[in-house]
């Protein structure tokens, strides 16, 4: 059996998982839950994954995989090349450190369900959930700038998991119009990554249902 992808397209979590398999060179399945028609609460899903998120990874063996980052962390260790953590052990703490940044402080703040509270059981307004979203944005991505070391990656002079979480929130960050005037190196190492081929294949455009 293939490795199989639960995936939504503008899902940054599942964004991550598709540039990591394209980056390893890895054919995947990929299996579409649509977030916006709540397909994540189906019982059929619940039934494959209790946490009714995505994206879920189901390996070739058959078993079944959660959490973005872990997933990331396991498939560096399955599939070791090409390496998306440094060889040092400072080098990897610093771009664990950047991808907590975006997957521990950014995003889980930002994301649907938390979204679709805000709205429909706390009765905040449009304009003030979008208020919420920006100040969470430039709150990470404030720190975000300063952590990066390098002009075309986060990290180095290759791709690193950094990076695979970079772009997606990226995406996000535009498709809600953030000013992103003040994170002018996140911007350039973003510009440069959206011309690698396995990021450009994983983007949500590309991969967008017909």
């Amino acid at each position: 059996m293939a490795v199989q992808l639960y995936d939504y397209f503008r899902s940054s979590a599942a964004y991550r998982l598709r540039i990591a398999l394209n980056l390893k060179g890895l054919e995947y399945a990929s299996l579409p839950v649509n977030l916006v028609a709540n397909e994540q609460r189906d019982a059929d899903y619940l039934a494959v994954n209790p946490l009714g998120l995505v994206p879920a990874l189901a390996t070739s063996e058959g078993e079944l995989l959660t959490q973005s980052v872990a997933i990331l962390e396991w498939l560096e260790e399955e599939y070791p090349e090409p390496a998306l953590l440094p060889a040092d052990a400072l080098g990897r703490a610093r771009v664990r450190a950047m991808v907590q940044t975006v997957a521990c402080d950014i995003h889980p703040l930002n994301n649907l369900r938390v979204q679709r509270y805000l709205v429909d059981q706390l009765g905040v307004s449009e304009e003030a959930k979008l208020d919420w979203y920006h100040h969470w944005i430039a709150l990470g991505f404030a720190a975000l700038e300063q952590q990066v070391a390098g002009d075309r990656y986060c990290y180095g002079d290759s791709p690193t998991l950094a990076d695979i979480c970079l772009l997606p929130q990226m995406f996000n960050a535009r498709r809600f119009e953030q000013d992103l005037q003040p994170f002018p190196r996140l911007c350039a190492i973003t510009a440069h990554l959206e011309q690698l081929p396995a990021f450009a294949a994983a983007s949500p455009e590309a991969v967008a249902p017909a």
